[in-house]
């Protein structure tokens, strides 16, 4: 515990509390102490009580980090002076606030709060703007009385910061009522910590508010499992784990949050499923959009305008060939046939088979159509690589091309809606494996209803980060026209990697005795071993003997944990390829970073400003981009991070965004490509040790596969075809409206 007045504000983000200041204490000193953490509105004059730890910064030295505190208001007239000369009251600085001090002395405070028609008597302060600062001077003192009355509980600044916002001063009379508010999604409060503060005044272990609370928590929670709903009696014994309570008692809530509409219980694919209501209103938007654009039934739509008969389409088809010097296999003539007469296309096939074949004669048909279209991808690194092999400059992300942003209270919304559509003809979306629920009904919601809709995806890849299972939820439904490309094409079937990549997802082990190829397979027993293997190959083998930098090789693993899950290996790689130097660094959390280290971004940030090459400012950086840090400015407490073309500056404190990148897991890695892959698969838990992530390991290799490992790990994984079910009714509702 640390106790002191706050000297100064070094540096504070208004977003989300996270601040530095100098605190003179009993014990700092003539030089103040340093102390960092999430402390909202605390100002100059202040003496706070903070709990926390002590921590060794390289370049700072010791510092305290406070994971709560409290606070009384500045007493006496020297204290208050420096208060209010700190700029906390919007309007006053330091000149008037030495006038207000000299007028009102020690009763300064209390006259900004409780009568500040009186500092109109200070000279040059009017009735109007005495009232804005004491309107300005009240809001702060509520935020922070609710932030050390929830402090008392554990709750964190922020989540008292985002209640304040929408309940003002009644926020607290609201928490007494139900503390379980909190953990409403605006919030961001654990279950834990609202419970902790429900028990402490007095709320009941079965009463209905905790009940209901702990239903809807768990079904929040399981969004990031990928459910869109869990069976009703799952969810029963779940939430009575979590609360030791019985399952009648929480069926008598279910059943009040049922009559509310905040769950939505349903049949659905032979389930008794509950639906967050949001989750469900996603899931038939979705099926009804889909099945208009699959029967060309749109109510506002211009389907005889631009219908295209098959006689045409294989005109057309046959221009194509001829303009781009191809002749399209079976499988590629169906696709750009489909895209032709129908609006709505899944293509899907693995490595080989010519997804990117089919998608350029597409291109060239909407061209030759005039349709403007729009080539998207759920990651940067996907839009990317889709645009340079369709031969376009111009792919983006789904997020940006939508106009994703944050709004006041933190979530996230759009640009472009229903209300302000995209102004596009058709819209090819690659990688669609990967596209979860929620996205892709803001896609559909913002697509016009005459807008055509490919969506481009290898269904065996592993799925979504978010709920559902959308791409092959929609293929499995027949509800939509489906190319499967199956041929495996004659250059293709030359690469090794290709090979082992279809023998993977056929279930057979993949042939690991070829030499002088593109795959090969190294053999490892031990984690230590796979280490040592995989630091060698980046730093000196591939580099020096076969001419691959080290920069274009990507080590991928399928955990994090472990001597050579991503964790550790990342430590391992950066002491072997960026060893420190002159270079400078920063430490963050388990990890120094340090120029030239390459890094990726693990969190969507749609509000982060960037400039590019051309100095052409942009905002957002997405999960999964990779970037090298290029510059460390320890003074200014600056990061800059280099993504392909973007230029993009970090604050310390929003390094938690960032994760070192030599290696890299491969769920994180998917949707990207890279030149040489050195995959490690150690002993490990049959969660990750299944064929599909295997099977997208190896499909993101394109000219170099290096597995390292143990044969036993390798036919485990090949022979685990174990997928965990994914709760989703879209499967169901898009069959359902084919029968009907």
């Amino acid at each position: 515990m640390l106790r002191g007045v706050v000297a100064s504000v070094v540096f504070r983000n208004q977003d989300n509390g996270y601040s530095v200041i100098k605190l003179d204490s009993e014990d700092s000193g003539a030089e103040a102490h340093t102390v960092v953490g999430c402390l909202p509105d605390v100002s100059p004059g202040e003496t706070v009580e903070l709990v926390g730890e002590w921590t060794a910064h390289h370049s700072y030295g010791q510092q305290f980090r406070a994971d709560s505190f409290t606070r009384a208001a500045p007493e006496g007239a020297e204290a208050i002076l420096r208060y209010l000369s700190s700029g906390v009251i919007r309007g006053i600085g330091p000149g008037r606030a030495r006038e207000i001090v000299a007028k009102f002395g020690e009763n300064a405070l209390e006259i900004l709060e409780t009568a500040p028609e009186k500092l109109a008597q200070v000279r040059g302060i009017t009735r109007a703007s005495a009232r804005e600062f004491s309107r300005d001077f009240k809001r702060k003192a509520g935020v922070r009385r609710l932030i050390d009355a929830l402090g008392e509980y554990g709750v964190p600044a922020l989540v008292a910061m985002r209640v304040y916002g929408v309940f003002g001063d009644d926020a607290l009379e609201q928490l007494a009522q139900n503390p379980y508010l909190m953990t409403d999604s605006a919030f961001g409060a654990e279950f834990y910590e609202a419970d902790r503060m429900a028990s402490a005044i007095g709320f009941e272990q079965d009463c209905p508010e905790r009940l209901e609370a702990a239903l809807v928590f768990e079904l929040r929670h399981n969004l990031n499992n990928g459910h869109v709903f869990i069976p009703t009696d799952k969810l029963a014994a779940a939430t009575a784990q979590l609360v030791s309570v019985g399952t009648e008692e929480l069926f008598d809530a279910l059943d009040i949050l049922s009559d509310d509409g905040e769950i939505i219980r349903e049949e659905i694919a032979g389930v008794d499923a509950c639906y967050l209501r949001e989750m469900r209103e996603a899931e038939v938007f979705v099926a009804a959009r889909l099945l208009h654009l699959a029967l060309g039934d749109d109510a506002n739509s211009d389907a005889e305008s631009d219908a295209i008969t098959q006689e045409d389409a294989a005109a057309l088809v046959t221009e194509i060939e001829s303009a781009l010097g191809v002749t399209y296999a079976e499988g590629q003539l169906m696709a750009v046939r489909a895209a032709a007469t129908g609006r709505i296309m899944a293509l899907t096939g693995g490595p080989g088979t010519g997804k990117t074949t089919s998608v350029r004669g597409i291109l060239e048909l909407f061209d030759r159509l005039s349709l403007k279209t729009l080539l998207c991808a759920p990651t940067g690194r996907a839009a990317k690589r889709m645009g340079e092999l369709a031969g376009r400059g111009d792919a983006m992300t789904v997020h940006r091309a939508l106009g994703a942003r944050m709004d006041s209270r933190g979530g996230l919304t759009f640009e472009h809606s229903a209300v302000n559509p995209l102004r596009v003809d058709a819209v090819i979306v690659d990688e669609a494996s990967m596209l979860d629920l929620p996205l892709t009904r803001a896609l559909l919601e913002a697509m016009r209803p005459d807008c055509r809709l490919i969506l481009v995806g290898d269904m065996n890849q592993l799925p979504s980060v978010g709920p559902g299972n959308v791409l092959s939820d929609i293929i499995k439904s027949d509800a939509v026209p489906v190319v499967r490309l199956t041929e495996i094409f004659r250059q293709a079937q030359q690469s090794a990697i290709v090979r082992a990549a279809h023998a993977v997802n056929g279930g057979e082990l993949p042939d690991i005795s070829e030499k002088d190829s593109d795959m090969f397979f190294l053999k490892r027993k031990t984690p230590a071993a796979i280490a040592d293997t995989v630091a060698e190959l980046m730093s000196h083998r591939l580099p020096e003997n076969m001419g691959v930098p080290a920069p274009q090789i990507q080590a991928l693993s399928p955990s994090r944990r472990g001597e050579a899950g991503t964790a550790a290996l990342n430590i391992r790689l950066q002491q072997a390829l960026n060893p420190p130097s002159e270079r400078r660094e920063k430490a963050f959390g388990s990890f120094v970073f340090r120029e030239g280290d390459r890094v990726m971004q693990i969190r969507n940030d749609y509000d982060i400003m960037w400039t590019d090459a051309r100095g052409v400012p942009g905002s957002g950086v997405y999960n999964g981009d990779l970037g090298v840090i290029v510059r460390i400015d320890l003074s200014a407490e600056l990061m800059t991070v280099e993504f392909d073309d973007k230029i993009v500056e970090y604050m310390f404190e929003q390094l938690v965004d960032l994760e070192p990148a030599y290696a890299v897991t491969v769920h994180k890695s998917q949707g990207s490509e890279y030149r040489a892959v050195i995959l490690a698969l150690p002993p490990g838990s049959s969660r990750l040790a299944t064929r599909a992530v295997l099977y997208t390991a190896i499909t993101r290799a394109r000219e170099l596969l290096i597995i390292v490992g143990d044969t036993d790990v390798l036919q485990a994984m090949t022979e685990n075809d174990r997928r965990q079910r994914r709760y989703s009714g879209l499967k169901a509702r898009l069959t359902r409206g084919i029968a009907s």
